[in-house]
């Protein structure tokens, strides 16, 4: 009973003084001051620091973070806390701290230089923040420093040359260091790791290298390193991971490294190493134990591997990789024996041969990469040995065969790639039991029949490549049970029928290729659908309908290709809004309507192909918007218009097509920025004007042709040199110098000769358009004083005399249509008038007045009649011919009748009446004016005005008339046709009725001179005779 009880005692006063210690440790305040600074310049969003306290009895030890020993911090721990902000000068304030580790945080800003005072500190973590500048030189002052590792981060310029001795580890990989790897690295003699990947570092490696004999893990990868890889290497007998791939090393692999005895990783693919592989690098030459288990050399220029031997490869070998380099030869037989192998990838060389039995030894092969070979043969049966093979990979070799049924019970294997060989027959149903099959590629062969119902079960398939073989049927609706499929390619086969809208189910397709096949009918809507969708390949086949609308929901497509269907309809606009697009090929089809300008918002677009439809319009500007175009084929459409200045824009383009359409304009000075360029075809266009010689600026074209357009001047001669083919400039009318025969003298001459012609051609044209101008201004001229004439005159009949002329048959000095004689009985010809009057001679004149002359005319039938020639310009043809036709009609006892009359060019005016051998009244009376009147005297001319009148008082009769209405016995029969409303009716009444004032018997009633005028003019009228402005108070004849 008390033994517990003093043992109880006990634990409570040991207790109890224990804490009484602690209480009364001293608590460094510089080391929480420092820490708390460090934490004010952070910033912390999970608040992860959010329980550091001063005030805490503790503190700082009792904090998250820091690790204490003898009351003093020796380690700051905070990795991936998302921290940010930058490194304090207050670190060294914690004079005892050891580690320093804020790994995979935010931090940035440069690497304190004063935490080179923490002379206790031996690790240092900066790797994965966001810190900059270089590595403070006074790290090397930090002897005890072991690790230091500052890998993915912002650092640049060298490395120190004076990093400390003491240095076991050493990453400084993912930045952007550069310069040389300082050879002063042979002094840190206790390094076991470099890292330096993934920076710029130049030059070689260093020799130095092989004097650490402590280094175990050398990491080089993706510098720009060059020069050899150091045989000193082989010095460093503690190696176990050499790895300088993505350099550009030369040279051969020195033999030794492979026989270092720890080595277990050699990595040295893509650079440009040579030569033979040491056999050193597959089995063991030494008389260590075989170490060596990956090795990977591909992505070089080596062409052999060094043959064994022994017949014997005593080798560790887990992973050979040596694909894309250039070995030739079979496969190595040797090689066989190696039964660790789990990864052997021989892709991309030139080995041939058959594959050989003996790879079925090979029995814990996991992956077998043979592609892109020369192998021949079938595939040996012995590869069904395989119990855990998950990749067969014999892609593009020339194997021969069926592929066979062999292959379906290998149960784990996830990719089966077949395609490119020369394999025939049918696809095995077998192949339906690798229910964990991912890939199946046998496209490129010669395999035929149906598509197998069996491979619509593989559920895990993310790629099904069955393209360019000779199946045929139908595209199997069962394809859309396969939910995980990406890409499907079942292009260039004899397929037939629809594409199934089971398709729609595919909800991770992400390329889709049915091309070049025999797949008509329209496209199922539910491809819409597919949100994952950035390749669809639909070109040569009988697809129908208008082009889908619905693809322009796919965000993600970037491929998109239907050319060489039967497409109709417009490209739809909403296009524009496919972001993601870079090859839109819609050639070949029978789209209308014109290229939509969204177009121009598809910002990634590099290959726009619309050639061979029914396009029209101009080329869209917006297109100049597309910086990435490589190419662009609007060929074989209807576009009009010019070729926009701003295409040049497209600063990436390298094929420019517009051939064959109705493109106008000249060839733009501009197209001479697109230095990328490399073809150009403008031909079988409208083009006008001369080749821009900047175009011969564009050093890369390569193919140029400008033929079958309207071009002219001569060909730049750059141009002409580089492109010598006259069929690239052919078939331009007026384009001349080499490659063309047509020489630019000749032309130039030509071209002065057609200037010269224009130039006439265009006065003459000028000078005609001003005679037609004068022409139609006269011609207009007459026609309205002729409108006026006949509104005054009221005459809207055709003159019957014409019609009466053409009844009697009266002939014309013309048998084209041209003017003619018209005779009103006799049947003469113009031609027979002008030689019965001598041509118009003297001799035949009879009076001359100042009307014009008067011939006499002798016909040869005995026929003499008299000519009166009016004076030139006296009546115009129109007005004349009305006058002479209505002068026809009148008949008169005491006038000379009118037989005939003609009227034509150049203004010949003739009026045919009968002769009168003693002349007329008129020709009398002026010959007695001439003679004091001997030849006809008043008496005389009583008398025959007594014989006028035959007897009667003719003022008496004409006023007798007058009152009793009878006006129309005034007139002769052929004024009866004058118009009772018209103004020469008017005019005829006022006439008579002045003329009857003037027969006053009394001379003083009788008006004077200027009374008759006035009362002509309607100016002044007596009381008994009404003005001629108020036709309404005058008579009016009856009508006949």
């Amino acid at each position: 009973m008390e033994s517990p009880l003093l043992f109880l005692m006990l634990l409570l006063l040991w207790g109890a003084l224990f804490s009484s210690s602690a209480d009364t440790s001293p608590r460094s305040l510089p080391e929480i001051q420092a820490l708390m600074s460090f934490k004010l310049n952070l910033h912390d969003p999970l608040g992860a620091l959010t329980a550091w306290d001063s005030s805490t009895p503790l503190a700082p030890c009792d904090w998250r973070g820091i690790v204490c020993t003898n009351n003093r911090v020796t380690e700051l721990r905070l990795p991936r806390l998302q921290l940010s902000g930058r490194l304090t000068d207050q670190l060294p304030n914690l004079p005892m701290l050891r580690k320093l580790s804020i790994r995979s945080n935010f931090f940035n800003g440069t690497i304190p230089s004063s935490l080179s005072k923490c002379l206790f500190l031996r690790s240092v973590f900066l790797q994965y923040n966001s810190f900059s500048g270089g590595i403070p030189a006074e790290f090397g002052n930090m002897s005890n420093l072991r690790i230091l590792n500052v890998a993915e981060n912002h650092l640049s310029g060298v490395i120190p040359g004076d990093l400390p001795s003491s240095l076991r580890y050493l990453d400084l990989s993912s930045n952007a260091f550069s310069g040389q790897i300082p050879r002063s690295i042979v002094n840190m003699t206790q390094l076991q790791v470099v890292n330096l990947s993934f920076n710029m570092f130049g030059g070689e490696i260093p020799a130095s290298f092989g004097e650490l004999q402590e280094l175990k893990h050398l990491w080089l990868d993706h510098n720009i390193l060059e020069g050899t890889l150091p045989s000193a290497l082989a010095n460093c007998f503690s190696l176990v991971h050499l790895s300088v791939e993505g350099n550009a090393l030369q040279g051969v692999i020195p033999a030794a490294i492979g026989a270092l005895p720890n080595l277990q990783v050699i990595s040295l693919s893509h650079n440009s190493l040579s030569g033979s592989v040491p056999y050193s690098m597959f089995c063991n030459v030494s008389t260590h134990p075989p170490s060596l288990r990956i090795v990977q050399l591909g992505f070089n220029g080596f062409t052999d591997i060094v043959k064994s031997q022994t017949a014997t490869c005593f080798s560790a070998l887990q992973v050979l990789d040596i694909q894309h380099n250039q070995i030739t030869g079979e496969f190595p037989s040797w090689l066989t024996g190696v039964s660790t192998l789990t990864l052997l990838d021989f892709s991309v060389n030139h080995f041939s041969g058959q594959i050989p039995p003996g790879i079925g030894n090979l029995s814990g092969l996991q992956e077998l990469r043979l592609a892109n070979n020369s192998f021949h043969g079938a595939i040996p049966s012995e590869i069904k040995n395989f119990a855990s093979i998950s990749v067969i990979d014999f892609e593009r070799n020339r194997l021969t065969g069926e592929i066979p049924p062999f292959l379906g019970y290998m149960r784990d294997l996830k990719q089966l790639s077949l395609g490119g060989n020369c394999f025939s027959g049918t696809v095995p149903a077998s192949l339906g039991n690798l229910l964990a099959l991912e890939i199946l590629n046998l496209e490129d062969n010669g395999l035929n029949g149906t598509i197998p119902l069996e491979l619509m079960g593989l559920g895990n398939l993310t790629a099904m490549e069955l393209g360019g073989n000779e199946f045929s049927g139908e595209v199997p609706t069962g394809i859309g049970n396969l939910s995980r499929l990406e890409i499907l390619n079942l292009s260039a086969n004899s397929l037939s029928g629809m594409i199934p809208s089971s398709l729609g189910n595919l909800f991770k397709l992400t390329t889709l290729d049915l091309s070049k096949q025999n797949i008509s009918g329209e496209l199922p809507f539910e491809l819409s659908g597919l949100p994952n969708l950035q390749v669809i390949a639909l070109q040569e086949n009988k697809l129908s309908g208008n082009v889908p609308e619905g693809f322009s929901s796919l965000m993600g497509l970037r491929y998109l290709n239907l050319s060489s269907n039967r497409f109709s309809g417009q490209i739809p606009s909403n296009y524009g809004f496919l972001r993601s697009l870079v090859s839109l090929s819609l050639s070949d089809n029978h789209i209308s309507g014109s290229i939509p300008s969204e177009l121009g918002n598809c910002s990634d677009l590099q290959i726009l192909e619309v050639h061979s439809n029914a396009l029209s319009g101009h080329i869209p500007a917006d297109l100049s918007h597309l910086s990435h175009l490589l190419e662009l084929d609007l060929g074989r459409n209807k576009l009009t218009g010019e070729i926009p200045e701003a295409i040049s824009s497209c600063s990436s383009l390298e094929s420019l097509h517009l051939n064959s359409n109705h493109l106008s304009g000249s060839i733009p000075e501009s197209l001479s920025k697109l230095s990328n360029l490399t073809s150009l075809d403008l031909s079988s266009n409208n083009l006008s004007g001369v080749i821009p010689a900047n175009l011969s600026s564009i050093t890369g074209l390569a193919s140029l042709n400008v033929s079958s357009n309207g071009l002219e001047g001569e060909i730049p001669p750059s141009l002409g040199s580089r492109f010598n083919s006259s069929s690239v400039f052919a078939n331009n009318s007026d384009l001349c110098g080499k490659p063309l025969a047509r020489n630019c003298k000749d032309t130039e001459k030509k071209d002065r000769m057609k200037r010269l012609i224009l130039f006439i051609a265009v006065a003459a044209s000028g000078a005609c358009l001003l005679t037609l101008c004068c022409c139609f201004y006269i011609f207009s001229l007459l026609r309205w004083r002729k409108r006026l004439k006949e509104k005054a005159s009221g005459e809207k009949k055709t003159s019957p005399a014409r019609v009466s002329s053409a009844a009697s048959g009266g002939r014309g000095s013309s048998e084209n249509g041209g003017p003619k004689l018209v005779m009103f009985n006799n049947k003469i010809t113009l031609a027979e008038t002008i030689e019965a009057t001598r041509q118009f001679d003297e001799e035949n004149v009879l009076s001359r007045t100042r009307y014009g002359l008067v011939f006499k005319a002798c016909y040869n039938d005995g026929m003499v009649l008299s000519i009166r020639r009016l004076s030139n310009g006296s009546l115009d043809e129109n007005m004349f011919r009305k006058e002479a036709e209505s002068l026809g009609k009148v008949r008169h006892r005491n006038l000379t009748v009118l037989r005939g009359y003609y009227a034509g060019p150049p203004d010949m005016r003739l009026l045919v009446y009968d002769y009168m051998p003693n002349g007329n009244l008129a020709t009398l009376l002026q010959e007695a004016s001439h003679q004091d009147g001997h030849v006809l005297n008043w008496p005389m001319r009583h008398l025959i005005a007594l014989g006028i009148a035959q007897d009667e008082d003719i003022v008496k009769w004409v006023k007798k008339q007058l009152q009793r209405g009878q006006i129309t016995e005034l007139l002769e029969p052929g004024l009866l046709e004058l118009d009772p409303e018209s103004s020469e009716w008017e005019e005829f009444l006022l006439g008579v009725k002045v003329g009857l004032l003037c027969t006053a018997p009394d001379p003083r009633d009788r008006p004077t001179m200027s009374d008759i005028v006035f009362m002509l003019e309607g100016c002044r009228v007596g009381p008994d005779i009404p003005s001629s402005a108020d036709p309404t108070s005058q008579l009016s004849p009856p009508n006949p």
